[in-house]
């Protein structure tokens, strides 16, 4: 079906809309869907947190179904994301790690040498069927009303978090592995890969309709040490998990410079943060690829009119074009009006299809010459 189409089955269903706009193919709207959008800016959310751990949430299906299911059935999006955490395959791989309050994900005993590389199991992902076990809960109680979204942290970022032992400023210690025992960086990417292919075929075979590889610290990075040093083996993953019948969605922050390297990933959607104009990056991107966002997180404090606005430029940026996903250029924070989030989703879908039918007469009159 080529650009501007109609779908031919209208109405579309949310996880139809969504997976089709993954694919680049024609939908009556753009779909919208959030990151971060169970979190403690909903009060169901910290209901749940004051009797449970965010760990502990992740590794009790039926818990981490309900966050998910809560968020998504509250704002009325087109997918639901399975509340997870990045760092959860660290365990199962051998590396302990905590959330320290006002510090973030603290890992005990970072990775400074070979040898500890060399100690890492891949042999363990099978502990994580947690995760999986929660999708099929998600995916059993929206079937086709909702898509529904696994994910796993990318090698580049889950590898810093081993080697820094949290997050980072600099990233110091993961650049003197990755410049000076290149070996020893490249046996860890590998490692990772491995692990995290079984992790995202575990969420596939659980109902995932799409996975999100988040390279959280990619921003990090220069062109050419990304090119060098991190294109490779995201590459591979990437291409592991299309092989399961599923679209890949791979998203980073402060990532503008890097853009068109992430883009020779063969990922079908690439996040944008709100750092960028959508419209510019996509067309950076020879429209090769979806892009999903942009809106900045912190507009959803804004008065309504000026939230109204953004989320206007953005559906204008888009311009109707087959493969947009409305979102975020980064996650809900804490404190966010739940009512503004609510809001957007309205305005999507009021605004979404005139831009939509604005592209379809385009094409029609176009074939029509």
């Amino acid at each position: 079906m080529g650009e501007g189409e109609l779908p031919l089955e209208l109405p579309l269903t949310g996880g139809s809309r969504f997976v089709r706009a993954c694919l680049r193919r024609a939908v009556d709207r753009p779909p919208v869907w959030f990151l971060r959008q169970a979190g403690r800016y909903m009060a169901e959310y910290r209901e749940v947190r004051k009797h449970h751990s965010l760990v502990e949430i992740c590794k009790r299906p039926e818990l981490a179904a309900e966050v998910t299911i809560t968020a998504a059935e509250k704002l009325e999006v087109d997918a639901a994301i399975i509340f997870a955490d990045l760092l959860l395959p660290l365990e199962p791989m051998g590396l302990d790690f905590e959330f320290v309050a006002g510090d973030g994900p603290v890992v005990h005993h970072p990775l400074r040498t070979v040898e500890d590389i060399d100690r890492l199991r891949t042999d363990r992902a099978g502990a994580l069927e947690y995760v999986a076990a929660a999708i099929e809960k998600v995916a059993g109680h929206f079937g086709d009303r909702m898509g529904m979204i696994g994910f796993c942290g990318a090698p580049y970022t889950l590898a810093s978090y081993m080697i820094e032992g949290g997050g980072s400023r600099n990233y110091i210690f993961t650049k003197q592995m990755m410049y000076g025992e290149t070996s020893a960086w490249q046996r860890l990417l590998d490692k990772l890969v491995v692990v995290l292919t079984a992790y995202c075929r575990q969420q596939v075979d659980a109902g995932a309709d799409v996975i999100q590889i988040f390279d959280s610290w990619a921003g990090s990075l220069g062109v050419a040490d990304y090119r060098e040093y991190v294109l490779p083996v995201t590459k591979r993953l990437v291409r592991a998990v299309q092989e399961m019948g599923v679209p890949v969605i791979y998203f980073g922050v402060d990532t503008a410079s890097l853009l068109p390297a992430m883009r020779e990933t063969g990922a079908d959607v690439i996040g944008l943060d709100w750092r960028v104009e959508l419209d510019a990056a996509w067309r950076g991107l020879d429209y090769a690829c979806a892009v999903q966002g942009n809106l900045d997180p912190i507009t959803l404090f804004a008065p309504e009119p000026v939230l109204e606005a953004r989320v206007k430029g953005i559906l204008a940026a888009a311009d109707g074009r087959a493969g947009h996903i409305f979102n975020l250029g980064h996650g809900i924070v804490p404190g966010t009006p739940v009512e503004n989030v609510q809001a957007v989703v309205r305005m999507v879908k009021a605004m979404g299809p005139q831009f939509a039918a604005r592209r379809a007469q385009a094409g029609t009159e176009a074939a029509h010459g």
